[in-house]
């Protein structure tokens, strides 16, 4: 009999062990608050565009998020007055800018700098013109919480997506949990982002083998990748020094050129160290045809202007880029010497990265149109 009760009082012990794992188990999963990843999204690119992305551990890219980031992305339920969502500054025709110098809020009160196109977001690491943002989470935070661009109505926002029918469901399926918080907002926007990759203009095609480019495309490729050495006849417009690379993008911060005297002292405000006064990030040239106007302020309304100002107008200061402070073509430095015909294929080179694909995937477009 004792023996029977030493044995009765072991089983018990080791199904109460299992009921407390059980039930320790189903507390976890119940206040989980990652996203599921059983659905992963395969995110698709040209081998030659190198595997240095970025995707934070904590919010890995799924086939769920992405659609909760999408919706998220065109949702004017974001903005205070309701008119306005991260779409309104960044149209995917124009390959996810807005074709103004300064983009307009929901006081109408202008951004101080101009949008920046969301093309191939995956291998970038510090975001917006003077690189405040480590990363896309925190980047997708700022404009939802300023009070000129979206109103500063994130939190508002969150309890009212809270109240609707369909968005708890979607971020139960993304994250696990129906709670909305301004985190996850931010994170599955931050998912959409990274799918935006452009890799199928004609340059790609060019790279791909697939096209075969005018002569005028040819010189004007050359061009743009050259850097010039005028005592060897070699000519160029060193363009591949900032924007190198079959991304036609590098993570630096350059001045230049554009001031002498700064009214915005661009990284400097960030860093706080002078040698970044009139620094700003080096921006994608995917696409360029189509993001007009240019630099951080918008003061150019063309890409002639753009190579204009490269050839002949740069303005001296402490901080101007190396790069820029010995012009090679011309035997005085004083300017880059490109003729009117080498800016011309320089321009024609630059259409061939235009990515028509890209702009009309369905994939990025407002999914908010198809469910009317």
């Amino acid at each position: 009999m004792k023996s029977s009760i030493v044995k009765i009082t072991s089983h018990c012990k080791k199904i109460s062990f299992w009921l407390m794992l059980l039930i320790a188990l189903v507390l976890i999963a119940a206040t989980n608050v990652n996203p599921i990843y059983t659905d992963p999204y395969k995110l698709e690119y040209p081998d030659y565009f190198g595997n240095r992305i970025s995707v934070p551990e904590n919010n890995p890219t799924t086939k769920q998020g992405v659609f909760l980031g999408r919706m998220l992305f065109y949702e004017k339920k974001l903005s205070s007055n309701k008119t306005i969502s991260c779409s309104s500054c960044h149209q995917q025709k124009l390959a996810f800018t807005d074709g103004r110098a300064f983009s307009q809020g929901v006081d109408n009160v202008l951004t101080r700098r101009n949008s920046m196109s969301l093309a191939n977001l995956l291998w970038v690491r510090n975001f917006f013109w003077d690189g405040r943002a480590k990363g896309l989470e925190l980047q997708a935070k700022i404009p939802l919480s300023d009070p000129h661009e979206m109103g500063a109505y994130l939190d508002k926002a969150v309890v009212e997506l809270q109240k609707t029918k369909l968005y708890p469901v979607l971020f139960k399926e993304a994250f696990g949990t129906s709670q909305i918080t301004a985190d996850r907002i931010a994170m599955a926007i931050a998912q959409f982002e990274r799918t935006l990759i452009s890799s199928n203009s004609t340059y790609d095609k060019y790279l791909r083998g697939e096209y075969v480019p005018t002569k005028q495309e040819l010189n004007g490729m050359e061009m743009f990748m050259n850097s010039a050495l005028a005592g060897k006849g070699i000519r160029g417009a060193s363009c591949a020094q900032c924007h190198g690379t079959p991304k036609i993008y590098m993570e630096l911060f350059h001045n230049n050129g554009l001031d002498s005297i700064f009214k915005d002292v661009g990284r400097e405000e960030i860093t706080g160290m002078p040698n970044d006064r009139g620094r700003f990030r080096v921006v994608t040239l995917r696409n360029i045809a189509l993001t007009a106007p240019y630099m951080h302020d918008g003061r150019f309304k063309s890409l002639e202007e753009v190579l204009d100002h490269y050839n002949e107008h740069i303005q001296p200061s402490k901080t101007l880029s190396l790069s820029l402070q010995n012009r090679p073509n011309d035997i005085e430095g004083k300017s880059l010497g490109l003729t009117a015909n080498e800016k011309s294929d320089i321009i024609s080179f630059l259409k061939m990265l235009t990515d028509s694909t890209f702009i009309n995937d369905p994939r990025f477009s407002n999914p908010h149109l198809s469910r009317k």
